[in-house]
C-alpha cells in the first residue's frame, strides 16, 4: 500500500512514462533508468555525501533512489511496474530517501498531494494508521478518473523547456502556469520515447471531491483538526505533526479535500496524545483522570496528617527545622505507601501476571514442541511479577502458586520446569542484586519437594 506522502517533487525526469502536471522537465539521459542496482550504485560512495538504495516490489517492479551525480542537492526515485512502465521524479536530496519509501509498497505513482495509484485504483492519501496491524488504511476515491497525456490540449514542442540537472534552480523554477506547461509536455512527448502510448501515461486525476468548491483551506483545516488556524500555520512552518500536503494551491493559498482533513483529524484524534485527550481529567486538561484522583486522595490524606492530627504545630517557626520537617515528610510518605492499593489494583496485576506467564508458556509450546528444560518468559512479565514480589509478596506468593497449578493441570508442565523457568527470569531480569536474591521467596512460594 501506499505509506505516508509528505515530500514536494521538484522536476520531471525526460524518460518517465507518467508526468507530474506543472513541474519542469529535467534531462535524466545520465542515469541507467533499466539498471536499478546501477541507479543505487551511483550514489553508494565513500565519505556518506551521498546515497542509493534499491528494493523489489511485490507487483513484479522495483524501486531505486539515487542522489544526483552532478547535483549533489538532488536525488532522483525511479519506480518501474511491468505493466506500467516508470516514473522518474526529481526531490531535494534531503527529501529524497524519505520520498523513496513511499514508493516501495504497491504506489506507481503520487499525485495532488498525496493521493495516490495502484495502476487500478486512485487512493486517497495515507493518514490513518491502523497500530494494530502497523499499516496505514487504503481509502479507495470514489468515482476517480484518470487523465492521461491523450487528453491533454496540444501544446507546442517547439516553445517548451527541457532542463539539464547543472542548470536547474530549484528556488527560481515553481510550478509552470499550465499553457507554459502544455508546450513542455509537448517537448517530453516529442523526446521521452519509451514506447509507451500516450493514452498510457498518467497525468493526474479527477474526482468530486477535488472540485475547486469542494477544498478546504487552513482554517477550516484546523477547524475541522480542532485546532487553531495560527497552530496549524505552525506545524506546517516546522514539519510537525504530520500535516498532509495540500491537494491544490489557488491564488497561492494552500488548500486540501475534505476528506483528507477529516482523515488527518481522526488520526490525530487515533494519536496517543488523540488518547491522552480523551481520558483527561475535567478540571487538569494535561493529566489523565487516574493521575487526577490519585492526587485529590492524597491532597486529602496529607491534609488530614498535616492538620487534623496534631501536627498543626510543626507550622510554627521553632519547628521549621531539617530534622522537624524529615520527621512530617516520613509521615507523608508513610501515607502515600499505604495506599499502594489504591494507586494499583494489586488483585488484577497479579491475576494478569497469571494469565501471562501461561499464555507465554503455552506459545512456547505451540511454536516450540520439542520438550522444554525451561521456559522464557517475556522480560516485561517478568519485571511486573518481580514488582508484585517485591511490594506485595504474601501475594505474589498466591499467583506463583496458581501459576505452577494451572501449568501442570492443562499445559502438563511440571513444577520443577515452571519452578526453574521462574527462578531464571527473575535471576536475569529482576531487579535484586545476586542470584540468590529471590532464593527464600521461591523456595517458599513453590511446591514442598515431595
Amino acid at each position: 500500500m501506499g505509506l505516508l506522502y509528505n515530500k514536494m517533487a521538484v522536476g520531471n525526469g525526460l524518460y518517465t512514462d507518467h508526468p507530474i502536471p506543472d513541474l519542469p522537465f529535467v534531462d535524466d539521459s545520465h542515469l541507467p533508468l533499466d539498471d536499478p542496482a546501477a541507479v543505487e550504485a551511483i550514489g553508494r560512495k565513500e565519505g556518506g555525501q551521498s546515497w542509493g538504495r534499491t528494493d523489489r516490489c511485490k507487483d513484479g517492479g522495483w524501486v531505486a533512489f539515487t542522489t544526483d551525480a552532478l547535483r549533489s542537492d538532488l536525488g532522483w526515485v525511479v519506480r518501474w511496474h511491468p505493466e506500467h512502465g516508470r516514473s522518474v521524479v526529481l526531490y531535494r536530496d534531503e527529501d529524497v530517501a524519505d520520498a523513496y519509501m513511499s514508493y516501495v509498497g504497491e504506489a506507481l505513482l503520487y499525485r495532488a498531494g498525496g493521493y495516490w495509484w495502484d495502476g487500478t485504483t486512485w487512493y486517497r492519501p495515507a493518514l490513518s494508521y491502523d497500530r494494530a496491524r502497523e499499516t496505514y488504511v487504503n481509502r479507495p476515491v470514489p468515482a476517480a478518473l484518470t487523465i492521461s497525456a491523450a487528453d491533454q490540449p496540444p501544446g507546442d514542442p517547439g516553445n517548451g523547456t527541457l532542463w539539464k540537472i547543472t542548470d536547474l534552480d530549484i528556488d527560481m523554477v515553481k510550478p509552470t502556469a499550465s499553457r507554459r506547461w502544455r508546450d513542455d509536455l509537448a517537448l517530453w512527448a516529442v523526446r521521452h520515447d519509451t514506447g509507451r502510448h500516450l493514452a498510457g501515461c498518467v497525468i493526474h486525476l479527477t474526482a468530486p471531491e477535488l472540485a475547486a468548491d469542494q477544498l478546504v483551506d487552513v482554517a477550516e483545516l484546523a477547524e475541522i483538526a480542532g485546532i487553531g488556524a495560527s497552530t496549524l500555520r505552525a506545524y506546517r512552518a516546522r514539519g510537525e505533526s504530520g500535516v498532509p500536503l495540500p491537494q491544490a494551491t489557488v491564488g497561492g493559498r494552500a488548500m486540501w479535500s475534505r476528506p483528507v482533513a477529516e482523515d488527518w483529524a481522526e488520526d490525530r484524534r487515533r494519536s496517543y496524545d488523540g488518547a491522552a485527550r480523551a481520558m483527561a481529567d475535567r478540571d487538569h486538561d494535561n493529566l489523565s483522570v487516574g493521575v487526577a484522583r490519585i492526587w485529590d486522595y492524597l491532597t486529602n490524606a496529607f491534609t488530614i496528617d498535616l492538620w487534623d492530627r496534631g501536627h498543626r504545630k510543626r507550622f510554627t517557626l521553632r519547628w521549621r527545622t531539617q530534622a522537624a520537617v524529615r520527621e512530617v515528610a516520613h509521615d507523608l510518605a508513610w501515607t502515600a505507601t499505604a495506599s499502594l492499593d489504591r494507586i494499583i489494583p494489586l488483585g488484577d496485576l497479579g491475576t494478569t501476571i497469571h494469565a501471562a506467564v501461561l499464555f507465554e508458556f503455552a506459545d512456547w509450546q505451540r511454536t516450540t514442541p520439542n520438550e522444554q528444560v525451561s521456559y522464557p518468559i517475556n522480560h516485561a512479565i517478568t519485571r511486573m511479577l518481580d514488582w508484585l514480589i517485591q511490594h506485595k509478596p504474601d501475594q505474589a506468593q498466591a499467583v506463583v502458586a496458581q501459576i505452577v497449578g494451572e501449568a501442570e493441570r492443562t499445559l502438563g508442565i511440571s513444577p520443577e520446569i515452571t519452578g526453574f523457568s521462574l527462578r531464571q527470569a527473575l535471576v536475569l531480569d529482576g531487579k535484586l542484586p545476586g542470584e540468590n536474591a529471590y532464593a527464600e521467596f521461591l523456595n517458599l512460594a513453590l511446591p514442598p519437594d515431595n
